[in-house]
């Protein structure tokens, strides 16, 4: 166990010295001279990284994965909003006028993130849901890049990029979390 965690934090600094942010779970492993670990059930890797949709809570295991095994998964389009914090032209998007029943889960990894239930038309051009399936699949961060002050939202496995969530939403809650549509992979219900 002292090994494992001499050699993490090893790898750790190397990548801190490297500009790297990004440790993976394999890089870790292969320092410590174990098997690679597998990914989180509930996600298969495939080159449809939603391919493996599941309906559950967020386990607390992260997806990481380096930036160019992203962009060879993602379309340039799903890439640029996801990975990069873009954000795509109101209007265009496929699942902006979609109500059908079913649910969203993140185009990244799967995750579930809204019921169709909380859908609504917000007159945005973009999808637009007044709460998520689970609270805890969906981080908030604070965003200033367009100079006043907006709260992003990612998702909490695999830190993809969203969309915002705003104040102005209708009841019960109050909130209209504006989604990207090609952050999300809709499965309808069966």
């Amino acid at each position: 166990m002292k090994r494992i965690i001499l050699i993490s934090a090893l790898v750790l600094t190397s990548a801190a010295a490297a500009g790297s942010l990004i440790v993976s779970s394999e890089r870790l492993s292969a320092a410590a001279g174990l098997p690679a670990p597998t990914s989180t059930p509930s996600f298969r890797a495939s080159k449809s990284p939603a391919a493996a949709l599941n309906y559950a809570e967020y386990d607390g295991v992260p997806l990481v994965r380096t930036e160019a095994r992203w962009k060879k998964m993602l379309s340039p389009q799903a890439f640029y909003v996801l990975r990069k914090e873009g954000t795509e032209r109101a209007y265009t998007g496929a699942l902006t006028d979609n109500k059908k029943k079913g649910t969203y889960h993140c185009a990244a990894c799967g995750l579930v993130l809204f019921n169709s239930d909380a859908k609504y038309d917000s007159e945005t051009g973009w999808p637009s849901f007044f709460q998520p399936a689970f609270k805890k699949n969906i981080v908030e961060k604070k965003d200033n890049l367009l100079g006043e002050e907006r709260i992003e939202t990612e998702c909490a496995r695999c830190s993809s990029h969203l969309g915002h969530v705003f104040d102005d939403g209708p009841e019960p809650t109050g909130l209209r979390y504006c989604m990207n549509s090609v952050a999300l992979k809709f499965s309808p219900a069966k």
